[in-house]
């Protein structure tokens, strides 16, 4: 029951007593307690939520409750939602409220990674250096799902938002003062594209790892990783409790057109091939092997850069570097890896995000001129610096 600080709503009731009472509220905070180790789909344990005064558990497991006030809440567009790492948050919501998402919405671990807190920094490193806390993480690796939950558990999941306000209102006056709302908007704007949550089984097929680039066997690793996507959605089980990708891989390549040809495959479970599941596969390969050629899917190799780039790229490695920390900015956010080769490859025609925006002033443009040599790097009194060159 709902009973105002720290409590656990378990009805329709003081659920929407509880979200009339923030339809003010300038932010509320958010978290959420799931498990998804044996489904495909992640299963909602707890809804944590605070507002200015109260911090409340929903329990969405709890028998009859309506959570449309809640989900009303989360798309008011006055109201701020704030997560930390909430990309898994919103997968699930996107799920729950029928490819809707929570907004707008502020990521505290994209704040701090803007103001200098470093790579991805986790929830209790910011309770830590912010709040001077520490958090008691016994509870986190609990079976979220088991009833009753215990106080300790309540404790715990609560603390996820209690502190976050703090922690919220912490950063927001850094990136005031160092005026770099500009820097968090697009990343926020990215979290919230819709596109991240919208799995599609006939794209499947691109995250698994295949050391060939022939459209054939492209094509038959396009329709079976298509079959186990959809498979594992309806059954609700984790792919990999169907077939691995490694053994999706082993039969893209060899493509096997019998039960026996398949009961031989490496990484094939002990009577798959004589299964249903084995008919549905052995049919899979079947289309993708007569798919006309004109729609076969390409796969494009890794770009091979001329000769002798290795040291740029190392340059540019070591600028990223000094830019991160000059800047107090997590490094991440300025380039990857793979970014820093297409800057050196290409310059300014490179498509990657440090050739505009904030991300450009910050390291592109110094990044554009210590490639083409108008700049370079030097040691001064045992620190690096950046020096003009001509």
């Amino acid at each position: 029951m709902y009973q105002g600080n720290m409590s656990l709503i378990t009805n329709s009731k003081d659920l929407k007593t509880f979200c009339t009472g923030l339809k003010k509220a300038k932010f509320i905070t958010v978290d959420t307690e799931f498990i998804r180790e044996r489904t495909y789909w992640a299963r909602l344990c707890l809804i944590q939520v605070a507002g200015p005064d109260d911090a409340v558990a929903i329990d969405p497991l709890a028998e009859g409750i309506d959570l449309a006030p809640l989900y009303e809440l989360f798309l008011d567009k006055k109201i701020l939602k704030v997560f930390h790492a909430c990309r898994q948050d919103l997968e699930i919501f996107f799920k729950e409220m029928n490819g809707k998402l929570p907004t707008p919405i502020f990521d505290t671990q994209i704040a701090a990674m803007v103001c200098g807190f470093g790579e991805q920094v986790g929830y209790e490193g910011l309770v830590n250096a912010l709040l001077k806390k520490t958090l008691d993480k016994s509870s986190r690796f609990t079976d979220w799902a088991q009833r009753p939950l215990t106080s300790k558990q309540l404790k715990y999941a609560l603390g996820d938002v209690t502190h976050l306000r703090a922690i919220y209102e912490k950063l927001s006056v850094k990136i005031e003062k160092q005026k770099r709302g500009a820097w968090i908007k697009n990343e926020f704007k990215s979290l919230i594209d819709k596109e991240n949550f919208i799995t599609r089984p006939e794209e499947a097929w691109e995250r698994i790892k295949l050391h060939t680039h022939k459209p054939r066997v492209l094509g038959v690793l396009r329709e079976i990783a298509a079959w186990r996507e959809q498979l594992a959605q309806t059954a609700d089980v984790p792919r990999g409790r169907i077939l691995k990708d490694e053994a999706l891989a082993e039969i893209a390549l060899h493509s096997p057109t019998t039960k026996e040809a398949m009961s031989k495959m490496r990484g094939m479970q002990h009577g798959f091939a004589e299964s249903d599941k084995g008919a549905q596969l052995l049919d899979a390969i079947k289309r993708g092997l007569e798919a006309p050629e004109k729609t076969l899917p390409h796969r494009e190799p890794r770009a091979h850069f001329p000769p002798g780039l290795a040291p740029t790229i190392d340059l540019l490695r070591v600028l990223l570097k000094l830019k991160s920390e000059e800047h107090g900015v997590a490094s991440k956010l300025l380039a990857s890896a793979a970014d820093l080769e297409l800057i050196a490859a290409y310059g300014k025609e490179a498509d990657v995000p440090a050739m505009s925006g904030w991300q450009f002033k910050t390291f592109g443009k110094e990044a554009l001129e210590l490639r083409d040599g108008k700049l370079a790097l030097a040691i001064e009194e045992n620190k690096l610096k950046l020096v003009k060159t001509g």
